[in-house]
């Protein structure tokens, strides 16, 4: 007889419940979408989003793509098993450079709500003033009595909610000015629109000729399309420090007891066995214990060759391991690794950069007082000479109608936005608001070499002094070889026609090079000691057939197009330049010989660059940095004013104040020409503010500026103002 088991009641129904969903949860928190965001530094136009977005796609696992390409990012919906390095390799695979973010740490630069909200206030503001404007020609045409108190108060209606909507940014920052016992610019326009509108509906209810609604809101549009110009105009830049962290790799392979496991990065603690595999971004400092390898650290330290690594060699965060796979014990992780004290560098420079005083800001300084004063004397003078508080208040606001700075809040925007389209055809955007000001005052220029100088691609220079049986052998080791110096070899032989010779037995030795059997002989093409020669000074790849001497293969950084052409223009326009770079002292020196460099650095840490613009700047030199790297990016935030190449990593790009969009540098000397022109263009348009006001400021204070006055004189001004801007065209 079977005994049948029942199950029987749990004192604690929830306790037993509890684990089961606590796994429930984790299983689900596990099948959860992965969001992921990849950097995209080479992509340009349309077709690069549909050639990306449909690799990506397609790709087993990805939900949806999509690509931002003013911010050259992808953003990734995948199931949770699609690893972000595969996606990097779909796209390596279709020519598309990409590096991994950190979704999480982008998140608050991606919606653009400060843009939309100005645009939005502005189009309020715009077509509120239109309908106000015709409902006050009406009035000035001679509506009198019960017409025109009608359309004042239908004005009124309009104007009210409008100028509380529209006017916001400007309360905002006037009562920020004033918490903080200041004065800026917005606070004679706020306390001018109250004025207005306060006066406005006194003189409505009781019935009075004059109101200042179209005014007051013709003065909100104008410097709304001024405040939404200026924003414009750095709505590109975001903050290089949060981009240097996001570049830091968010997982990392760990070893334990043998075994493998994929964490976070922020898991790992000091004295953890890291694996970095081919093509892997270091994820902590630390020290090799296992492997044999080169790195790339050209985005760190601007140093064009790959370095060989081993075994008590140590490797920094952001490095690239490129032949084989290595173990590293972890000597420093999250802030304590070098790549994020660069990510600290520039956040403390790029405060600093913030102290810079526009010419804005330094004529609202006087300006601002000057108008308050004006105001107030007009007030006191009237009503001591009338004891009429009605006409005092009504010519007070004219007063402050008439000098609210409608020219000067168009003055700099105007030209901005003129000289950054100008500068935009010639291949140059301008990402700062002040980067003109402060470009036209550059008297020292700094140039980084990898990338930025040169190409960042190694050229073959001595291909015809070897034989083609020589070439033959040479190209068929470099084919099995992704190392940069074998790629450059073998272009140059496919250019010549050469085919690869019959070799077997080929294999990359991690670190050292290509080796293969010719007829039974040993072939190597790789680095000097591991074939027996000397190494040379100079950039080279060395060739043993057997039992012959090894023979080298040179190879030279190539130029930027427009290189030489910028640095001598800058040179014959008696600016200093400096040549700053990580590389050796031998290619440092060989290149600044053929641009006509004289001051030059090698071998230069991060560090080391950002100490030399302060330096240069504290002896009063205003410099302007042109960098492409991570190892730019402190310099380029500490700089004056700062150009990077479209080409540059995303953070070098976000540290500088100007993006040069093509390859050629030529430009360069003609952003500077163009800056000194847009400054020269601004003080102009001061002047241009000031004339006005010396005609229109007397007519107000003796009581003369009637609405239409009034209106006509600021329209007059900010047109003016503009289309002197446009010059710059």
């Amino acid at each position: 007889m079977t005994a049948v088991m029942r199950p029987s009641a749990s004192a604690c129904p929830a306790c037993d419940a509890a684990p089961a969903a606590a796994a429930l949860a984790a299983e689900q928190e596990q099948q959860k979408d992965a969001r992921l965001a990849l950097s995209l530094p080479t992509i340009h136009c349309a077709a690069c989003i549909s050639a990306v977005e449909r690799q990506l796609n397609a790709y087993p696992g990805v939900k949806s793509a999509r690509v931002n390409l003013t911010l050259k990012r992808a953003t990734v919906e995948a199931e949770h098993d699609v690893l972000a390095e595969d996606l990097v390799g779909a796209l390596t695979g279709i020519g598309y450079e990409a590096h991994e973010l950190d979704a999480g740490t982008l998140s608050a630069t991606e919606n653009d709500k400060a843009g939309r909200d100005l645009l939005m206030r502005l189009a309020v503001a715009g077509f509120a003033s239109m309908n106000v404007m015709l409902l006050s020609v009406s009035v000035w045409a001679g509506a009198e009595a019960a017409t025109r108190d009608m359309f004042h108060w239908i004005s009124a209606a309009i104007a009210l909610p409008t100028i509380v909507f529209s006017g916001k940014p400007f309360y905002v920052s006037a009562w920020s000015a004033l918490r903080n016992k200041r004065l800026n610019m917005d606070v004679p326009i706020v306390l001018a629109i109250l004025l207005a509108v306060a006066t406005s509906l006194w003189e409505t209810m009781l019935s009075g000729e004059h109101a200042y609604f179209d005014a007051a809101l013709t003065l909100v549009f104008f410097l709304l399309a001024g405040r939404y110009l200026d924003y414009r105009t750095r709505a590109v830049a975001r903050s290089a420090a949060e981009e240097l962290a996001a570049l830091e790799v968010p997982r990392a392979i760990r070893m334990v007891d043998g075994a493998e496991e994929t964490v976070q990065v922020s898991e790992l603690v000091v004295g953890d066995l890291v694996i970095v595999r081919p093509g892997g971004r270091m994820p902590v400092d630390g020290q090799i214990v296992e492997g044999q390898s080169e790195l790339d650290r050209s985005l760190l330290t601007g140093e064009t060759v790959p370095v060989y690594a081993e075994p008590g060699g140590g490797v920094s965060a952001g490095e690239v391991n490129l032949t084989g796979p290595l173990v590293i014990r972890a000597t420093a992780v999250g802030e304590e690794t070098s790549l994020h004290r660069m990510a600290d560098l520039v956040a403390i420079a790029e405060s600093g950069r913030s102290r810079y005083t526009s010419l804005a800001d330094s004529a609202a300084k006087l300006y601002a007082p000057g108008v308050h004063i004006l105001s107030a004397l007009a007030f006191v003078g009237w009503y001591l000479y009338t004891f009429d508080l009605r006409t005092a208040l009504n010519i007070a606001a004219a007063v402050l109608i008439i000098t609210c700075p409608c020219a000067l809040g168009l003055a700099v925007p105007a030209v901005t936005t003129a000289a950054s389209g100008r500068l935009f055809r010639k291949g140059m955007l301008i990402k700062h608001s002040t980067a003109l000001e402060r470009l036209a005052q550059v008297d020292t220029v700094v140039f980084d070499k990898t990338g930025t100088l040169t190409a960042g691609t190694p050229r073959l220079t001595n291909l015809d002094e070897f034989a083609r049986e020589e070439i033959e052998v040479a190209l068929a080791l470099a084919m099995g070889s992704s190392h940069p110096l074998s790629q450059a070899l073998s272009d140059a032989a496919r250019e010549l026609g050469v085919r690869p010779a019959k070799l077997s037995e080929i294999e990359e030795v991690p670190g050292f090079g290509t080796q293969g059997k010719r007829n039974g002989t040993l072939v190597r093409l790789g680095r000097a000691t591991w074939v027996g020669a000397q190494p040379l000074a100079q950039t080279s790849a060395f060739l043993s057939l057997g039992d012959g001497a090894a023979r080298a293969f040179t190879f030279e950084d190539t130029l930027r197009d427009g290189a030489e052409e910028a640095v001598r223009t800058l040179l014959d326009g008696g600016k200093e330049v400096l040549l700053i770079s990580g590389d050796s002292t031998g290619a440092v020196e060989s290149l600044a010989a053929r641009l006509g460099i004289t001051k030059w650095v090698a071998e230069a840490l991060p560090e080391d660059k950002a100490a030399r613009v302060m330096a240069l700047t504290d002896e009063g030199r205003r410099v302007l940095m042109v960098g492409d790297g991570l190892n730019d990016t402190a310099a380029l935030a500490t700089a004056h004013v700062s150009i990077s190449p479209a080409s540059a990593l995303d953070a070098a790009r976000v540290a500088s104040d100007i993006v040069l969009l093509g390859g050629d540098l030529s430009p360069i000397a003609d952003a500077l020409a163009t800056a000194r022109s847009a400054t020269k263009r601004i003080r102009e348009n001061f002047r241009i503010a000031t004339v006005y006001n010396i005609i229109a400021v007397p007519l107000a204070v003796a009581g003369l500026a009637t609405p239409l006055i009034a209106a006509l004189a600021m329209s007059s001004s900010s047109i003016t103002v503009s289309l002197n801007a446009l010059r710059l065209r």
